[in-house]
């Protein structure tokens, strides 16, 4: 239950489509800040490092818990991607995660092969409580962190985020769609460092498959509804995601604030031939993700 309401930043990266390419001038790193408040609590802190080129890209965000919740439930927990843009789709070459919850530890790494992902790493493993992913429903899937470089993208491109994808963790398969609300002012607060007119983009997240077996059929079927504001806030550079809410069945909506934002580390030597670089400091302890806990 916590895991859902401390990464709603999470559930943005998968749940928002893929955009096509184009051979224009690479994009700069950007590394940004984000705290999440659920109930009035600041209840976890996150940062994220976004680095795109003109053939590849490279993310990693990382999160932690803090303040009472962080007191009562420690977490902390990595994710990275490296992939590249291929004709008209995103094609990730390697995911891995790695964090602890509640003092266990939990660590997933998965390459992709002509479209397929190859589970290398799966701590802890998948039991008898966890229904099995069919073949069909892993196959042509992407990771969330690619799922939010794709939207990145696509807003960029086109100034909308409409689409779907699909993905898979290790655990479970999961279609995500989104349509284009419309830009909207989102008022100063002290919560976050932005404010201003940003493109709001509505998102819906339902598990196909890999339910845990004694999980309720409502459960099964019930959808997890968002929204992502998005905004340049670096001039030159794609638009972010500024401010994220996310509705649970359990605490609310977690909101999600952009606190912090500028240039990333120095690119490498790779970016004049492929692409950018990124090189995220870890958060804290560690971190875990804009793509929530496992």
């Amino acid at each position: 239950m916590v895991r859902r309401l401390l990464t709603p930043l999470t559930t943005l990266a998968l749940a928002l489509p893929l955009a096509a390419p184009v051979a224009a001038e690479d994009a700069g790193d950007l590394h940004a800040t984000y705290q999440t408040y659920a109930a009035g609590l600041h209840v976890a802190d996150a940062t994220a490092e976004f680095g795109f080129g003109r053939w590849s890209y490279q993310l990693r965000v990382a999160f932690h818990t803090t303040g009472l919740v962080g007191f009562f439930y420690q977490a902390h927990q990595v994710n990275s991607v490296t992939g590249s843009w291929t004709e008209n789709s995103l094609a990730p070459h390697e995911y891995v995660l790695d964090g602890v919850w509640r003092d266990q530890q939990r660590t997933t790494q998965i390459e992709y092969h002509a479209g397929d992902p190859l589970v290398r790493t799966l701590v802890p493993p998948n039991g008898p409580e966890r229904q099995t992913v069919p073949p069909d429903l892993q196959a042509n899937t992407v990771d969330s962190l690619s799922a939010l470089a794709g939207m990145i993208r696509t807003v960029a491109l086109s100034g909308r985020c409409e689409g779907s994808v699909h993905t898979y963790d290790g655990r479970t398969a999961t279609v995500l769609s989104a349509h284009t609300v419309g830009t909207e002012t989102l008022e100063p607060t002290g919560r976050s460092m932005f404010s201003g007119p940003a493109l709001r983009c509505d998102f819906e997240s339902r598990i196909l498959a890999g339910f845990l077996t004694d999980d309720s059929e409502e459960a099964h079927l019930r959808p997890l509804h968002g929204s992502a504001w998005l905004a340049p806030v670096v001039p030159g550079e794609m638009a972010i995601p500024v401010r994220m809410t996310i509705g649970t069945r359990w605490f609310g909506e977690p909101t999600v604030y952009l606190t912090s934002v500028g240039p990333g580390p120095a690119a490498s030597s790779e970016r004049a031939s492929a692409g950018t670089s990124v090189n995220a400091a870890a958060v804290a302890a560690a971190p875990a993700a804009i793509a929530g806990g496992p």
